[in-house]
């Protein structure tokens, strides 16, 4: 391993070097040399499939062989990096456990408690403390220090295997006792040092100690089922003033366990700051409101972010140590972005020093380039590999994304057309639930400053960076990204760079409506198409290019009521401007299941399905004949008890088809629709014509109807019908009606009618 210098992906993307930067097209076993990596397979295997093997490594502990643990511990650690099936094995967990099922683990008999019970002894060795310790392990080892060290980094690896493969829960490494839970979290709290005095090199016991703890930790963090770690843990954690002074400290001292490890590593595959930025990522999600406060308080944010681009603080300590200084991983680098994004609810202040600068914005859209994901992807340790890729990507969609869903949260504020039912994906975990119900100095902040925000988005070119992650990730990891887009797509700047970017690629469209994506990547690349087609009539042609019409086809007949929904919205809206896409629907058929949506059991897809009906008829009488047979279906509509804009989409659409031609007035008289019109305005008059209530609002459907039945009047056949219609008379009173647009309408057709 020591022959090749490995290097941290952030590290090589930060010195520009293109000699680093070849390791993309390397083989992963470039790492760590051909034949170590033959090693560990061979090992890994054995260990997996040969129960004598594991019982052996487990006596290496029982049996307190102190150089057969000191291997042991290195070489379960590669282990554990070649396949994932170890951690579980290590941890006691039956082979055939489904991913999300929480059962205890780390109990006796499994090498996990043999591995806190040596962490014990040397604790106990250490302290020179004859009552601690397991009484009947009593032994003496040369060297505890370097068994703590390399103890707690497996106990890292472990974890963040865990976390990796899905597995979120910390009573998988702590069983279920709290008395053990709080035995062993508190072993490795004793080996994190709180000296308050100056300190002037990294401790890489502390630090090794803090990277177990903040990994078994991070399993809770996203847990479906609730424990008492969090409350177990939290005392644990060192004080605020304490991390940020490890965080302060120059990594680029070397580790004084193995002399041989690069400057600002505890091994090829950790960083000597991942476990503190780690602690810190914990204490922010715990802690709440107050730890958030205090960390901003004393600059947390600026430092973490210095982290991450090498603000020259690591920068002189000469050329031995010009690489790794940074002292994170791949996996330190996701808690400190996650550290970032939880600051943000710290105070209008932080969230401008975080967000409303160029550079930053720069900086963690740089975390995403191309280059720093395939070393993501390369990278073989913790928070590598595609799992590593799509949490980072993930991470900074987070923070970057964190004005829109604070807006997106506040209850006075109106509802953003985009990614609201759908795009909850990132709403989870995020810290605006924290902010938008209780600080209204922040929502003024992120309000005023939105627009310069989405203008240093555009200059930094942050949508076509988003767009070019889609390719790093599998299908079902598509959530967030496609949300992101979603969301910044309802702001015109945002939507013209994006679309520019290629948006809307027939390849990439095919990837967000394939049959196997997650439900809510489909709804909101609908509601992406929706809300580009009724912003401008400019998009269309990509809309059209898309070759999308077959996917919207198939989507009015989805079982989903959300996706028949919001894809008759989508098609509603691509007939708002124009008639650019009235031939394509009738070329693919698509009229008549339209129509059969104004029958669907769910109520939202019958309210868009006749506004997308009213508009397809709006721009000219090309559908007409298709669209003979809604009359009926709209006439029904406005008897029924449906939501007002229901009825008021209903209602337009009767009135645009007679806008064009008379083609349809004879249906529209004998399906009954001036009949239904009439006798909604019957039964809305009485509210309209009564000065004491305020029943009339811009959601009811009468100035609609009233509007429809004007349109009609135009028509012949449709003035005879309603001079012999017995609820004429209801039109005529309401003339007299206090709101004045309601009194024009009602004018307008009685003139009409009056004429000969």
């Amino acid at each position: 391993m020591k022959t090749n210098a490995i290097v941290f992906p952030i590290d090589a993307l930060q010195s520009h070097s293109l000699s680093r930067l070849e390791i993309i097209d390397d083989e992963p076993s470039s790492f760590i040399g051909s034949e170590s990596s033959k090693i560990v397979e061979a090992v890994t295997r054995a260990f997996m499939n040969t129960k004598a093997i594991r019982v052996a490594v487990y006596y290496c502990f029982h049996q307190c062989l102190e150089a057969a643990m000191c291997s042991g511990l290195q070489l379960l650690s590669r282990c554990c990096l070649h396949s994932g099936v170890v951690p579980s094995l290590l941890c006691g967990l039956p082979s055939s456990l489904p991913v999300a099922t929480v059962v205890s683990g780390g109990g006796d008999g499994t090498i996990v408690s043999e591995i806190f019970s040596v962490l014990s002894i040397c604790t106990a060795s250490l302290n020179k403390d004859p009552q601690s310790g397991d009484s009947n392990k009593r032994c003496k080892f040369t060297n505890p220090s370097a068994l703590i060290f390399s103890s707690c980094l497996i106990l890292a690896i472990i974890a963040q295997c865990l976390k990796s493969s899905g597995r979120n829960s910390a009573l998988f490494m702590l069983t279920n006792s709290p008395k053990k839970q709080h035995a062993r979290l508190s072993l490795l709290a004793h080996h994190i040092s709180s000296d308050d005095r100056e300190k002037t090199s990294f401790p890489t016991q502390s630090a090794s100690a803090m990277l177990a703890l903040a990994s078994i930790l991070s399993l809770e963090l996203g847990a479906a089922i609730e424990s008492s770690i969090s409350e177990i843990a939290m005392p644990l954690i060192p004080r605020t003033s304490s991390l940020c002074d490890y965080l302060k400290i120059s990594s680029g001292n070397k580790n004084e366990l193995d002399p041989s490890s690069p400057c600002g590593k505890l091994t090829y595959w950790q960083g000597l700051r991942d476990g503190c930025v780690g602690l810190l990522d914990s204490r922010l999600k715990w802690g709440g409101p107050l730890a958030v406060q205090q960390l901003c308080a004393i600059g947390v944010p600026l430092l973490l972010i210095g982290l991450l681009g090498i603000d020259g603080t690591n920068a002189s300590h000469g050329p031995e140590c010009s690489n790794d200084t940074v002292g994170l991983s791949p996996a330190g680098v996701i808690w400190t972005i996650s550290s970032i994004c939880q600051c943000l609810s710290g105070g209008a202040s932080t969230f401008r020093q975080i967000l409303i600068r160029n550079e930053h914005i720069k900086l963690f859209s740089d975390l995403i380039c191309d280059a720093h994901l395939k070393l993501i992807n390369r990278w073989i340790g913790p928070g590598g590999g595609r799992a590593g890729v799509r949490d980072l990507i993930n991470a900074v969609i987070d923070l970057l994304a964190f004005p829109f869903v604070a807006l997106q949260n506040v209850p006075s504020l109106p509802a953003a057309t985009t990614s609201i039912n759908s795009g909850f994906l990132l709403n989870m975990g995020s810290p605006c639930h924290k902010v938008c119900m209780e600080d209204k100095a922040i929502i003024k902040a992120i309000e005023d400053d939105m627009g310069k925000y989405i203008k240093i988005l555009v200059e930094v070119g942050v949508p076509g960076t988003i767009l070019r992650c889609l390719h790093h990730m599998e299908l079902k990891e598509l959530g967030r990204p496609v949300a992101f887009l979603a969301k910044m797509v309802s702001h015109r700047p945002l939507a013209f760079q994006v679309v520019s970017q290629g948006l809307l690629d027939p390849n990439r469209m095919r990837r967000f409506f394939d049959c196997s994506v997650p439900k809510e990547v489909t709804l909101d690349a609908l509601m992406i198409v929706s809300d580009l087609a009724r912003m401008d009539k400019a998009f269309y042609e990509y809309i059209k290019g898309a070759s999308i019409l077959e996917f919207l086809k198939g989507f009015l007949l989805h079982e989903d009521p959300n996706v028949r929904a919001k894809t008759c919205s989508a098609l509603g809206n691509m007939c708002r401007h124009s008639a650019y896409f009235y031939s394509s629907l009738a070329r693919h058929q698509i009229v008549s299941i339209l129509i059969e949506r104004c029958a669907d059991p769910d109520k939202r897809t019958r309210k868009f399905a006749c506004f997308a009906i009213g508009n397809a008829a709006y721009h000219n009488d090309m559908l007409y004949e298709e669209l003979r047979r809604s009359i009926p279906q709209l006439a029904n509509l406005l008897l029924m008890a449906e939501e007002d804009k229901t009825k008021a989409n209903a209602a337009g659409a009767l009135s645009n088809l007679v806008r064009n031609s008379d083609k349809l007035c004879e249906d529209i008289v004998s399906k009954g629709a001036i009949q239904a019109l009439l006798k909604l305005i019957s039964d809305c008059s009485i509210a309209a014509l009564n000065p004491s209530r305020n029943d009339v609002t811009s959601e009811s459907p009468l100035k609609i109807a009233l509007f429809s039945l004007g349109k009609m009047c135009a028509h012949p056949p449709c003035r005879q019908f309603l001079r012999s219609s017995p609820l004429f008379p209801v039109v005529g009173r309401l003339q007299q009606c206090p709101e004045s647009s309601v009194a024009k309408y009602a004018s307008v057709i009685v003139s009409k009618v009056s004429e000969v």
